[in-house]
């Protein structure tokens, strides 16, 4: 999933303070709207989950990992229990494409970093086992579109993937590159037929293995927004364009300048300095491409076990989330025509791509110190804000439709926390007011004192946060 040590929303820092995609409370409303807002399901579902995130590298194969040894793992897990958690999250398919579990479709991961996993025991067999004694819940989560990490996996092991799938993107000259020459994880491209069938292989083979609750897709995405710029995704580009628009032109467009003519750098990170006439068709694109994964993979679970939950974990950003391909949003939600909310990236038909719907349930990234609106008098007057935890999970109620349960979430370990009691504060308000309860990332930030910014345990702020 994220990193554990290292910021992991640089592009949250970038644009903390830009209130564009804010919408200020207006109780005087014209009639289309009001029809409009009729569409929200009433907000009154409150499950009052508290979902802990296992991350495998981390935990299993960290320096202060508790995760390769049985004994610990068990007794992790009724602490978990004691101070009121309800159910995990298990990373069980990492960046570098290996499964924590004997696979048919990828190498089985048991040793890294000199850390080795209780030999002849199954990993997931065993979590899941452990969860269940203890009436926890437990979730699968596979990060869906990365084959390579530290020179490990299908991008560096496999010559097709490696010239053909991989993920190519525009560096800061507009030249198009492999994305690990960027020095970035081995990123594919989702467009591609044989990448998406993968995918489609081990969430299948998990949810038939394993006796989860549910199945999480994480990075379901592209890289960022300089992604795919490969061939491929140009002539399906042309496809698209023809199909949905009787575009006669597109082949002969210029191909990557029609769609972004430069590029910049914004605080490390490549962005379109200047785009071209195709740039907004192009975000439809990739978002288009996204969804239409997203029913398949919805498919691929119910078709073994119907009854299974199908989920996502997503930033809570939404306002910037069309840089990575993704518009979680219900298709009730149009973001082209919301008046007051104003996100100049979108287009006609980008409601379309919205792939809320297709979910069982939603996590989404609320890693923000802000708490409440109210906290900030930038902030205070309005409605939604996507860079505060109050605000964050009003919006994403707001464009969900409140279609799904909604799980906002918690980064222990990775944010600047003044100390234990904001902790607390969040943890509690989260699960009070989102749908579906709170998501903790991650288990090894509270047990080890060396993965987390306040160098100390975590356990007491948590019990604080989930004391009912």
């Amino acid at each position: 999933m994220k990193k554990i040590i290292y910021p992991i929303f640089l592009l949250a820092v970038i644009l903390l303070f830009n209130l564009g995609g804010c919408k200020k409370s207006n109780p005087g409303k014209v009639v289309d709207e009001l029809e409009e807002e009729t569409k929200i399901r009433p907000d009154t579902m409150r499950r009052g989950e508290a979902i802990a995130w296992v991350d495998a590298r981390s935990n299993v194969f960290g320096t202060y990992g508790r995760f390769s040894d049985t004994t610990m793992i068990k007794k992790t897990l009724d602490t978990l229990k004691e101070v009121g958690v309800t159910g995990l999250v298990l990373d069980v398919k990492g960046s570098n494409g290996y499964t924590m579990y004997p696979s048919n479709y990828s190498t089985h991961l048991t040793s890294m970093d000199g850390k080795t996993f209780t030999v002849g025991v199954d990993y997931v067999g065993f979590m899941v086992a452990q969860a269940k004694k203890r009436n926890l819940k437990i979730y699968a989560s596979i990060v869906t579109f990365v084959e390579g990490s530290a020179s490990k996996g299908l991008v560096y092991e496999n010559a097709t993937w490696k010239d053909q799938y991989q993920s190519i993107v525009c560096d800061e000259s507009g030249k198009r590159v492999p994305i690990v020459s960027t020095g970035k994880n081995g990123f594919v491209n989702p467009a591609i037929p044989e990448v998406q069938e993968r995918a489609l292989n081990i969430i299948k083979e998990i949810v038939g293995k394993y006796e989860i609750d549910g199945l999480i897709l994480d990075y379901a995405r592209y890289t960022d927004i300089n992604a795919d710029f490969s061939d491929f995704s140009k002539n399906d580009f042309i496809k698209f364009l023809e199909t949905k628009y009787n575009d006669t032109q597109a082949k002969r467009m210029e191909f990557p300048a029609d769609i972004v003519k430069s590029w910049k750098i914004v605080s490390g990170v490549v962005t379109p300095n200047v785009t071209g006439k195709y740039y907004k068709r192009w975000l439809l694109y990739r978002a288009t491409v996204i969804h239409d994964f997203f029913v398949k993979a919805r498919g691929a679970v119910k078709s073994i076990k119907p009854n299974m939950k199908f989920g996502v974990y997503v930033g809570a950003w939404y306002t910037t989330y069309y840089s990575v391909g993704v518009n979680w949003a219900s298709q009730d939600y149009d973001p082209f025509n919301d008046y007051e909310l104003r996100f100049d990236w979108s287009y006609p038909d980008y409601n379309k791509t919205g792939y809320g719907e297709q979910l069982d349930l939603l996590m989404t990234g609320n890693y923000f110190t802000q708490l409440m609106l109210a906290d900030n008098p930038a902030t205070a007057g309005l409605a939604y804000h996507w860079w505060s935890v109050e605000g964050s999970i009003k919006g994403g109620k707001y464009i969900t439709r409140n279609k799904m349960p909604l799980y906002g979430s918690i980064d222990m370990g990775n944010v600047d926390w003044p100390n234990l009691q904001a902790i607390s504060n969040t943890i509690k308000y989260i699960r009070s007011n989102a749908s579906g309860g709170v998501m903790l990332f991650d288990v090894v930030h509270v047990y080890a004192p060396q993965y987390n910014r306040l160098k100390k345990p975590l356990w007491d702020a948590l019990k604080e946060g989930l004391k009912k």
